[in-house]
C-alpha cells in the first residue's frame, strides 16, 4: 500500500514539473519573435545655392612702407575689378594685412638680424548666391596679373543653404525603402512584417553628381556645384 502511495507522489509531482516545464517552454517560444534586419537606401540630388571664392593678393618691396603702399594699390585694384563684374562692395571682405619680412643670410647660412625686404599680402572673400557669375569671375580674376597685381585665385566652395531639409527628405525616402524590402522579403517567406524594433541610421554621403566617392564619416564635398546627396538606414522589425 505504501509503495502504491509512493508511485502515485512520484508521478504526481513529475507531471507538475513536465506542466511547468511545458509551460515554460511556451513562454519563451511566445516572447521570443522573429525578427528581421533590412538596410535601406536613397539618393537625391541638389544644386548648390551659395559659393564662396577666396583670392590673396601680395605684393613686395625693399622697404615695409613701399611694400604697404602698393599692397593698397592692388586692393584698390582688385575692389574695382569685382565690383565692375557685378559684384557688390558690400559682398567683398577683405583680411587683415600678413607681413612676411626677409632676411641677409650670412657666411654660415643663417639669417642675421638685417632685413632685406618685405611681402605684405591680403585675401578678399566672396560669399554670393550668385554662384554661376561668382565662379565665372574666379576663372578670369588673374586678368588682374596683367594690371601687375600678384592674385592667387582659390578653387571656390559650392555650399547648399537647405541641407537640413534635405537630410530629412532623404532620410524619409531610405527609411521608406528599407520598409518596402522588408515587406517583400517577408511576404515571400509567407510572412508579413510586425511593429518595428530598432533603427540605425549612417552617415550622410554628399558627393559630386554621379561620383562613387564614400567616407565611413560622411563625405561632404565643396568642389561641385551639383551634388547628390545618399542616405542610409538599417530597420529591425518583428516577423509575423
Amino acid at each position: 500500500m505504501r509503495d502504491a502511495l509512493r508511485v502515485a507522489l512520484v508521478a504526481g509531482i513529475a507531471v507538475v514539473i513536465a506542466a511547468l516545464i511545458g509551460a515554460g517552454a511556451a513562454l519563451r517560444i511566445a516572447d521570443s519573435r522573429a525578427t528581421l534586419t533590412v538596410t535601406g537606401s536613397a539618393k537625391q540630388p541638389i544644386v548648390s545655392d551659395m559659393i564662396v571664392w577666396r583670392a590673396t593678393f601680395s605684393a613686395n618691396a625693399t622697404t615695409l612702407p613701399a611694400a604697404y603702399d602698393k599692397l593698397e594699390a592692388d586692393q584698390k585694384a582688385v575692389r574695382g575689378y569685382l565690383i565692375s563684374k557685378g559684384l557688390s562692395a558690400d559682398s567683398l571682405v577683405f583680411s587683415s594685412i600678413n607681413t612676411q619680412v626677409y632676411y641677409a643670410v650670412g657666411p654660415d647660412r643663417r639669417e642675421t638680424g638685417q632685413a632685406t625686404g618685405y611681402r605684405l599680402f591680403q585675401t578678399v572673400e566672396v560669399r554670393s548666391m550668385a554662384v554661376d557669375r561668382v565662379a565665372v569671375i574666379a576663372r578670369q580674376s588673374t586678368e588682374l596679373i596683367r594690371s601687375g597685381v600678384q592674385l592667387e585665385s582659390q578653387n571656390p566652395e559650392y555650399l547648399y543653404t537647405k541641407l537640413a531639409e534635405a537630410k530629412v527628405s532623404v532620410l524619409a525616402l531610405a527609411t521608406q525603402d528599407a520598409r518596402a524590402r522588408a515587406a517583400e522579403m517577408a511576404k515571400n517567406a509567407g510572412s508579413r512584417i510586425g511593429r518595428l524594433r530598432g533603427a540605425r541610421m549612417g552617415v550622410f554621403q554628399i558627393t559630386p553628381a554621379f561620383s562613387t566617392q564614400v567616407s565611413d564619416y560622411g563625405f561632404n564635398d565643396t568642389s561641385s556645384k551639383l551634388k547628390d546627396i545618399t542616405a542610409v538606414v538599417t530597420l529591425n522589425f518583428e516577423i509575423r
